[in-house]
């Protein structure tokens, strides 16, 4: 096999992001994978019954239909295409009805209470609308210098708010606060800790701009489109190959790294300066996931008609109860009301599950390395809002954060984040360094969620250090 120049550990989506972006500079590039199939955090996979498909980790992703990189790639003709709910995403209540994310105002506006349709319009409207000049600038990574410092002001004023903090500021009913509060809880972190504002703006902007869509057939989809497009560019990828230490890997002018802090110690540690070895064992993974794939035998009884339009459901209840949950576990706590995200795919593509069968993908934080049992508390919401959810389970598939992490060593205690969102981290990720992306290893550079921009399936990460690589190279 000839020696590539360059070598990528990893074939998540930010390391097939790298080998893409390297083969189109002419780089020969290969791509090694501990695993059977190639894709990492996106993958699909027969977890429950035959016939029954299920994401592993990813399932829904604005923020891969809005990234700079991948929407520039020619993924249709690798067989991806994007499914759009109506809406975006559903927050159901107890009264038996739910606010909506969707691309209309008018009609998100139309589930809020009275006055607070106006105030989501003013929060929410200049970003959707300069989403796509938005997403470049902060996906181009915190430290970059600005090329619309106006738009990053209007967004980065609310951004730096507390996200409960935000919420009551700007809106006067629960509705809209709750929706808010569960958007902003996809930062896994205390709603009353800075950013978590930001990930409710850019998630709710997103919803505007573009929906939430979710690839045909399931997250597999967006890995399989980007291998193929590696292999296109005259990159190789080698699957069930674990990469152990740096010295078992061929010779080559540069060496991406798609891991984690940790596995990055382990594969490199005795070639890494003192100073940021100890940097990187400093780094701080964020809260773990307990997720439960099912197959049900028709879809989740809802109470609010609304959750049908939708392909993601926060289960949550009220701003104070949400920040309740995520504050919990923030604290090493298990909440017996857990906040809980439930994906449902086969409402719009009926292709993962047998004729009149349906798939839910459902999960809740809990602390990182969390040893406990979460699935009553998920359950218990799921009936919450949809009674009789249980009737409907024909299989379960029951992973917390020991499983996640022994199938994919980047979760480390069932982070599926790459790290926490703190605002030290956000900033200086995973060390101080004004090229996060290179290491003080001539030719070693990381292309992992643990790198700007962070976690998400938008392949920014890999994008980023492939250039630092080709800079590097010369």
């Amino acid at each position: 096999m000839t020696s590539p120049d360059a070598v990528v550990v990893g074939s998540g989506p930010n390391g097939l992001a790298a080998a893409v972006a390297l083969g189109a500079a002419g780089v020969r590039v290969r791509v090694l994978e501990r695993n059977a199939e190639v894709g990492g955090g996106a993958r699909t996979l027969p977890l429950t019954l035959p016939g029954f498909r299920h994401d592993h980790c990813s399932a829904i992703h604005p923020l891969a239909a809005g990234s700079p990189f991948l929407r520039r790639l020619p993924l249709a003709a690798y067989g991806l295409s994007w499914i759009e709910p109506p809406a975006a995403a559903a927050h159901p209540f107890d009264d038996g009805t739910a606010a909506l994310l969707s691309r209309s105002f008018a009609a998100t506006g139309d589930s809020l209470d009275g006055p607070d349709a106006r105030a989501w319009r003013a929060l929410l409207e200049p970003i959707a609308d300069g989403f796509e000049a938005l997403v470049e600038e902060i996906f181009g990574g915190l430290l970059s210098v600005p090329r619309r410092p106006l738009l990053l002001a209007r967004f980065g004023l609310p951004a730096l708010v507390p996200a409960a903090s935000l919420a009551r500021a700007r809106f006067r009913g629960p509705r809209a606060r709750a929706l808010l509060a569960g958007l902003a809880a996809h930062a896994q972190l205390p709603l009353e800790r800075t950013p978590s504002a930001a990930f409710a703006l850019v998630l709710g902007g997103a919803g505007h701009a573009l929906g939430w869509p979710f690839p045909a057939g399931g997250a597999q989809a967006i890995a399989d489109a980007l291998a193929g497009l590696v292999r296109a560019r005259g990159g190789t990828i080698v699957t069930g190959e674990e990469v152990t230490s740096l010295d078992a890997l061929p010779t080559a002018r540069a060496t991406l790294l798609d891991l984690t802090p940790r596995q990055v110690l382990r594969v490199a540690g005795d070639r890494l300066p003192r100073r940021y070895a100890a940097a990187l064992a400093r780094f701080r993974y964020g809260p773990g996931a307990f997720k439960v794939d099912y197959a049900l035998d028709g879809p989740i009884p809802w109470r609010a008609a609304e959750c049908e339009r939708a392909g993601t459901v926060h289960l949550g209840g009220s701003l104070e109860e949400i920040a309740a949950a995520e504050t919990a576990v923030w604290r090493g706590e298990s909440p017996a009301r857990p906040f809980v995200l439930v994906a449902q795919p086969t409402l719009f593509d009926p292709s993962r599950a047998p004729p009149g069968r349906h798939t839910a993908w459902a999960y809740c934080h809990v602390p990182n390395g969390f040893a406990g049992d979460a699935l009553a508390g998920i359950e218990a919401q799921l009936e919450r809002f949809a009674p009789g959810f249980r009737e409907r389970v024909l299989a379960r598939a029951v992973r917390g954060p020991a499983a996640l992490e022994s199938d994919d060593p980047n979760l480390v205690g069932g982070d599926v984040g790459g790290g926490a969102n703190t605002l030290a981290q956000t900033l200086f990720r995973p060390a101080a360094r004004l090229v996060p992306w290179s290491t003080p290893v001539r030719g070693l550079y990381l292309c992992s969620a643990s790198t700007p921009p962070g976690g998400g399936v938008h392949g920014m990460c890999g994008y980023h250090a492939a250039q630092a690589a080709l800079r590097g190279m010369g």
